[in-house]
């Protein structure tokens, strides 16, 4: 059928608007409904509910909105590189006149390429430790220098150094520019790090860049990378994508960040913090310090309170020793007293005993020569008795001591006669 040109008519003028909604017309009634089956890529949850992302594969690529009507129906968590199948109604967003497929389900249909690299990578890297929690450093809450790992012209690099200058004015900052994407990326990622660490006093090195899709952040999951930040004797800090964005750097780095300008926060405490803090020591310390003073001083004034002033001191003293002085006076006195009158009554009791030794003495003397007289045997010889001795002077006291005819001699009270016994009976 011949066209309009070659029959000499005019082409119909539209309104842009009245196209889309034509061309929206064409591809319902033409496609939908309709299942796509491809990668996700950049896929991002709106804080109205809506998620957006692109489907693609090695010849294109579709993007996507799917409204909160239907995101709560999805069991599991969409992540870039994931092969899904989704079907939906494709039609034009009007207001940018593009192409939009409004997905109502979606279910995985396996594993993307880059994701499954991805995974592999990861479990590779974590089987050999890079990963361990007990390998990661804590930062210098006062770092000396920071150094910063991004492209001079990502918008990351402005984020970090407005955080940084905000935070920490007075710390030096050092930038190690390299290629965020693209297949140069990792290798020059790996040099700008390694140049960073041999800056002397370099405390904390931020590997940044901003949000993009798996394959845009895919020079962040390099493995020699990797094995660089594990190497780097400086402490890193990854900030690479959003929130939602997980690469290997992030798991190898010291800390992870979930933006660039977390990581820049994360690394420095802020200058008007430590001002605060150094503010509340002062005062703390000067509080001790006046509490110290005025416990002294108490101490101080106690003191003086009990010493008083010199003089008075010495008037004190000398008042005390008069009145031991007196003390001592009263108590010879006392004993010198006490000690004339038991002298006085030792020696009254002396001559007492002076005068009445002599009678005493005259009448013992009296009574032991009463009893001597009664003990004088003439006393006895007087009664009658007689004593009996042998020619030695030997007494006889028993008749076995006599023999007949022997001589003996009998003391008598006026004197002695001698005897010859006759006989013995």
């Amino acid at each position: 059928m011949p066209s309009s040109e070659s029959l000499g008519l005019a082409p119909r003028t539209w309104a842009v608007g009245a196209l889309c909604r034509a061309v929206a017309d064409a591809l319902d009634a033409r496609f939908n409904p309709v299942a796509v089956r491809g990668e996700i890529s950049g896929f991002t949850r709106a804080s109205s509910g809506h998620c957006y992302f692109t489907l693609k594969d090695a010849q294109g690529q579709l993007r996507c909105a799917m409204f909160k009507r239907a995101a709560p129906l999805l069991d599991f968590s969409p992540a870039d590189g994931e092969l899904v199948e989704v079907r939906g109604r494709l039609g034009v967003y009007e207001p940018r006149g593009e192409l939009q497929l409004v997905v109502e389900s979606m279910r995985r249909a396996g594993q993307g390429a880059w994701f499954e690299a991805f995974l592999q990578r990861k479990a590779k890297l974590e089987a050999e430790g890079l990963f361990a929690p007990e390998r990661k450093r804590a930062l210098n809450a006062m770092p000396r220098c920071i150094g910063v790992v991004t492209s001079l012209g990502a918008a990351a690099l402005h984020d970090v150094a407005t955080a940084l200058q905000r935070r920490v004015p007075h710390i030096p900052v050092v930038l190690a520019p390299s290629l965020v994407q693209g297949e140069q990326a990792g290798a020059s990622l790996v040099q700008a790090l390694q140049s960073l660490s041999q800056v002397p006093g370099m405390d904390v090195i931020l590997l940044v860049r901003g949000g993009g899709s798996m394959e845009d952040l895919w020079a962040f999951n390099d493995e020699a990378l990797a094995r660089a930040i594990v190497a780097c004797p400086v402490p890193v800090v990854s900030g690479v994508g959003h929130e939602t964005d997980f690469t290997i750097a992030d798991f190898c780095a010291d800390l992870r960040a979930p933006t660039p300008t977390a990581a820049a926060e994360m690394c420095a405490v802020p200058r008007a913090d430590l001002q605060a803090n150094l503010a509340q020591w002062v005062s703390a310390l000067q509080t001790l310090t006046y509490r110290h003073l005025d416990t002294q001083e108490q101490r101080l004034d106690r003191a003086q309170a009990r010493l008083g002033r010199p003089s008075e001191g010495l008037s004190h003293q000398k008042m005390q020793l008069l009145g031991l002085q007196q003390r001592l006076t009263s108590s010879v006195q006392r004993r010198t007293q006490q000690g004339g009158h038991e002298l006085a009554a030792l020696s009254a009791g002396l001559a007492r005993g002076v005068q009445q030794t002599p009678a005493l003495a005259r009448e013992r003397l009296h009574r032991a020569a009463l009893r001597l007289d009664l003990l004088d045997p003439k006393l006895v010889l007087q009664r009658g008795f007689a004593w009996l001795s042998d020619a030695q002077g030997s007494a006889i006291s028993s008749v076995n001591q006599t023999q007949p005819g022997q001589q003996l001699q009998a003391t008598l009270a006026d004197g002695v006669v001698d005897l010859r016994v006759a006989d013995q009976i």
